[in-house]
């Protein structure tokens, strides 16, 4: 495979949505999602009302990549071959001593399946993005709970935070007003969402105005996509692209046949008959990539266009674009922004009467380099107290140099190059580094890693 990837040579941009295209303003949101599951936990299923009672800095022990060993209530910070690099039960962290008595030095019991990106089971469950990832804490959170009442050796909550999830992100909540999460962002937008900058709305035309087909792939439900994108882009927001795909249910989008997700029309937001195949632009629901690339190759007039998938999300965008469709892809992740600097808070844009009631505290900017966790690309193996320590790189971080073509921190780091810029993309023979525009995390660049691994 060549060395460089450039936007030019690709037929076909297509991009994902939710923290992606639409950035959120994290630590109001994070905040959200976690009332709007502890919410539901505490009044629908009678657990402890402390939940619903959260301390300014406990966001910290959010950290994409984290495994939830569900039965055992622990969490698992995983290394490239799969040994357990952290872990906690429930919010506390164990000692290296008792990783290695746990979890020993050999392959975490699960980590064929989690590294093949198998994702419905009831022994783990992966968090890998924002949506996510409030609902870490608060089941760490319930399994110090449990502990603290019950003493329980095995956990068996997991249905009740499944049906948590559900209830507040169901497609019909939003219409319905149900849940805490959408009627709380349909009322405040500013604070939860950023506004698009100029520089990618341009870029976003530019690439239309030389030639390029525009794609929306997202599995947010059609009227939760109107409404961020008429905030984020504007109400002309459809003109940005060829075709909108909602309710797309990733990571199934890319796996499942024709017959398993056919492609719905929408009618005021509500799904239409199934299509037997899709023969134009436009917006639909659910679907599939090999439909979907039907399509492309006609409009394109090409046996084999080039696509390339722009998302945040490992196990819904990037591994199953690459996996199943062989799309190019780019990886968005913030933490490459706070691996600086921690991004300053913006300013609210509400007076001071007007904030709404999930700003008693101000929360740090949440998830960039976890003080429990250290860094999201490297750390060092447990060892007991004179080892000599080996540093080594996660799994995610393997994941991004074998699944993405590139990774940046947001679209905005990118939208001011020519088109025709050459990223140099991660390959098996070039270094670890060599896909992280504009520049690689601190963790993985020599003689750094006292920077985040403590």
């Amino acid at each position: 495979m060549q060395q460089h990837f450039s936007l030019a040579d690709c037929d076909v941009v297509g991009f994902d949505l939710d923290h992606t295209l639409c950035r959120y303003h994290l630590p109001q949101s994070a905040r959200l999602i976690y009332d709007s599951f502890a919410q539901y936990l505490v009044t629908e299923k009678g657990y402890d009302e402390d939940l619903l009672i959260l301390s300014p800095d406990s966001l910290d022990f959010c950290c994409k990549g984290l495994v939830f060993d569900i039965e055992e209530g622990n969490f698992l910070k995983l290394a490239e071959d799969g040994t357990v690099l952290r872990a906690s039960h429930g919010t506390k962290s164990m000692t290296p001593e008792e990783v290695l008595e746990a979890y020993g030095r050999r392959e975490w019991k699960h980590f064929n399946t989690v590294s093949g990106m198998v994702s419905r089971t009831a022994k783990y469950y992966l968090y890998d993005n924002y949506f996510d990832l409030p609902g870490a804490l608060l089941c760490a959170r319930v399994v110090d709970s449990l502990d603290q009442h019950d003493g329980q050796k095995k956990y068996d909550f997991w249905k009740d935070m499944v049906a948590a999830i559900q209830h507040n992100y169901k497609i019909s909540a939003f219409k319905e007003d149900c849940g805490t999460y959408f009627p709380e962002v349909k009322n405040h937008p500013d604070k939860y969402l950023q506004r698009c900058p100029e520089s990618v709305k341009k870029w976003l035309k530019q690439m239309k105005n030389a030639g390029k087909i525009l794609l929306l792939i997202t599995s947010s439900h059609s009227d939760y996509c109107r409404l961020l994108c008429e905030h984020v882009l504007g109400n002309d927001f459809e003109e940005y692209f060829d075709i909108l795909i909602t309710n797309a249910l990733k990571p199934g989008f890319f796996s499942h046949t024709p017959n398993q997700r056919p492609f719905r029309t929408l009618e005021n937001d509500e799904e239409q008959e199934a299509l037997l195949s899709l023969d134009k632009p436009g917006w639909y629901s659910q679907g599939n990539a090999i439909q979907l690339f039907d399509l492309l190759k006609k409009m394109t007039g090409k046996l084999d266009p080039k696509v390339v998938y722009f998302g945040d999300s490992m196990h819904s965008d990037i591994f199953p674009a690459r996996h199943y469709s062989n799309w190019e892809t780019v990886f968005i992740l913030e933490e490459l922004l706070g691996d600086k600097v921690t991004m300053p808070v913006k300013a609210e844009s509400e007076p001071l009467e007007k904030k709404g009631k999930y700003e008693g505290d101000q929360l740090k900017v949440p998830y960039f380099v976890s003080k429990q966790w250290g860094s999201f690309f490297m750390d060092r193996l447990p060892g007991l107290e004179n080892a000599e320590e080996t540093l080594v790189h996660t799994w995610s971080c393997k994941c991004i140099s074998t699944y993405s073509t590139i990774a940046i921190p947001s679209l905005e780091a990118i939208a001011d190059l020519p088109l025709d810029y050459r990223f140099t993309r991660f390959s098996s023979n070039s270094s670890a580094t060599a896909g992280y525009y504009p520049s690689p995390p601190r963790a993985l660049l020599p003689n750094e890693d006292s920077v985040t691994m403590k």
